[in-house]
């Protein structure tokens, strides 16, 4: 669970922070602080997923939002951290009453290891589908008032939406809502609504992956394949769906948000969405101040810029362009993510070695994101790579492939930043590709092109694909190796390193010995023909040789009229 911890009472109305704190300074204010007017668990910043409500999903990068408010509250004098844990609720007896009354909370730096107190007049439960686990903290008999419900999106490449248009319809085959919206230049479709269990480690499955397919199929016209190849990345997130304890009608679950306060005084915050996030805080606020007898002045939040909003206008990128030679692509990404502290991340970009751009090294070529932002995150309270690739870039939400190929280089970039070792490294490394691997889709993305694959092709194509791949193997040897792919490339010209070679047989070699068998090349041409795999780099790289081999025109080399 995460924590963000706000001192109500001294809310001031300018930042006291010119930038936000470091965390070992936020978490020392935390362990040297007497008492907090108001603790708040979560924060709305728990679980690795996220499912959104539709009318946020066109353009709102949720991650960024979410570091933005906190990022804010941190400039204005709130003591905020991740990756801490409550491990239990603190009471006292109130002398008045004689009544144990929730104080604070015990928290453990996940990081660390290390357990401190934190005390508070006021504590504020928040914490999304967790919310009954922290109520049961208070009191281990209460009713569960949270009915938690899977929510699997996909995300799928920009064609299959126009740039500024959308579809929504609350009326599927089987009742659930489907949409398909524009985001982040690709496509994001969903959702399902299953209930489910309470995890931190939540997993899109097959069958709803296929469900959101089929009901994209409905809208599309019948000359759009839509492949389940062309799924980029999956995941799933959990809605916290609640009934409200002091309605009579206790099984009625509630998409809209309920406050509730119990006998010890814990706030519990649940339900929601993201476009009336403003609402909940204030319906909580109010109940705070109303329960705990808290000093309240006027609301300063009404009107106030999130972090990097001040400075910020539609031609902000222009300047990043004009003053730093940075990519036009680049620059507008740097300022609808940060704002006006995009020139904080232009600062840290490195010189790229062009004639143009000047800086701005990407980390994968195909995205926005460049390496300064892995530099920048950091500040940011990025503290592992699997924060960079979901919640600091969205590398592992456009794209699980283009994410896994990034990791290498962030992980190196956060080491030298955060003094990693090797074996460090090796742990971000490995944990990263199993969140890719299971809770982004790339597990069910492998799985539609395995050793076990049937190959289903008409005996015409099994001959033209057979003449493709002996071309690579010209010795008929039964497979084909980098030597092979590298001796066509050069017979025409063409130039791959030794490193992207690699990458494309392996995604082929299903067997893993380092070769490709004509049988896993059919393997493949069947999935890509069933729809089942796209974008196969080693497919279109042999078709593209055969291409330019077949073109080639045969110099006569007869003598003509007694020329030599």
């Amino acid at each position: 669970v995460n924590l963000a911890f706000v001192e109500a009472a001294d809310y001031v109305s300018e930042p006291v922070n010119r930038e936000p704190p470091s965390r070992e300074a936020q978490i020392l204010t935390l362990k040297n602080t007497s008492e907090f007017d108001v603790l708040v668990i979560g924060g709305g910043a728990t679980g690795s997923g996220c499912a959104l409500d539709a009318v946020t999903r066109g353009q709102h990068n949720d991650a960024r939002m979410n570091l933005a408010i906190a990022l804010t509250a941190a400039r204005y004098g709130a003591a905020t951290a991740n990756y801490m844990e409550v491990v239990s609720l603190l009471k006292r007896t109130d002398p008045q009453t004689g009544k144990k009354r929730v104080s604070g909370a015990r928290c453990k730096d996940v990081l660390t290891g290390e357990e401190f107190d934190v005390r508070a007049k006021c504590v504020i439960n928040a914490t999304g589908p967790f919310t009954d686990t922290v109520r049961k903290m208070d009191d281990k008999d209460t009713t569960a008032i949270c009915q938690p419900s899977a929510g699997v999106h996909i995300v799928m490449p920009g064609y299959y939406s126009p740039e500024s248009m959308g579809l929504l319809d609350p009326a599927t085959s089987d009742g659930r809502v489907i949409f398909f919206l524009p985001w982040q230049k690709m496509t994001i479709a969903g959702t399902t609504d299953t209930p489910t269990d309470v995890t931190h480690h939540p997993i899109p499955s097959e069958e709803d992956i296929n469900f959101i397919l089929n009901e994209v199929r409905n809208y599309l016209s019948c000359d759009v394949e839509v492949r389940r190849g062309d799924v980029l990345a999956a995941w799933s997130g959990i809605r916290p769906l609640v009934t409200d304890p002091k309605s009579a009608d206790t099984k009625s679950i509630s998409r809209n948000h309920v406050v509730d306060i119990s006998e010890s005084g814990l706030i519990t915050i649940a339900g929601g969405k993201w476009t009336t996030y403003r609402s909940m805080a204030e319906d909580t606020i109010n109940a705070a101040v109303k329960a705990h007898n808290l000093k309240a002045g006027p609301s300063r939040t009404v009107g106030l810029f999130l972090q990097g909003g001040k400075d910020w206008s539609p031609t902000l990128y222009i300047r990043l362009v004009q003053d730093y030679g940075l990519e036009s692509e680049v620059a507008q990404h740097l300022a609808a993510t940060y704002g006006d502290k995009a020139f904080e991340v232009a600062k840290m970009a490195s010189v790229t070695g062009k004639r143009w751009p000047i800086v701005g090294v990407r980390l994968v070529s195909e995205f926005p994101y460049i390496e300064a932002e892995v530099k920048y995150g950091i500040k940011e309270y990025a503290c592992t790579a699997v924060d960079m690739i979901s919640r600091r870039t969205r590398l592992a939400f456009l794209n699980v492939q283009a994410a896994e190929e990034a990791l290498p280089r962030i992980v190196e970039l956060m080491g030298r930043e955060l003094n990693w070792d090797d074996s460090k490294k090796e742990e971000e490394l490995e944990t990263a590709r199993k969140f890719l691997y299971y809770e982004m889709g790339y597990k069910s993305r492998s799985e539609q092109l395995t050793d076990r694959s049937e190959i289903s092709l008409l005996p015409s194509d099994i001959d033209r694909y057979k003449k493709r791949f002996h071309k690579f193997d010209a010795d008929q040897k039964g497979f084909i190796t980098i030597v092979d792919v590298q001796r066509v490339l050069e017979s025409i010209n063409v130039q791959m390193d030794e490193n992207t070679l690699h990458e494309i047989l392996n995604e082929v070699d299903l067997n893993k010995n380092g070769q490709v068998e004509l049988n896993e090349f059919l393997q493949l041409m069947s999935a890509i023909q069933k729809g089942r795999v796209s974008g196969s780099r080693l497919a279109i790289l042999m078709k593209t040789a055969e291409e330019n081999l077949d073109r080639r025109v045969p110099i006569p080399v007869d003598r003509s009229c007694g020329g030599l």
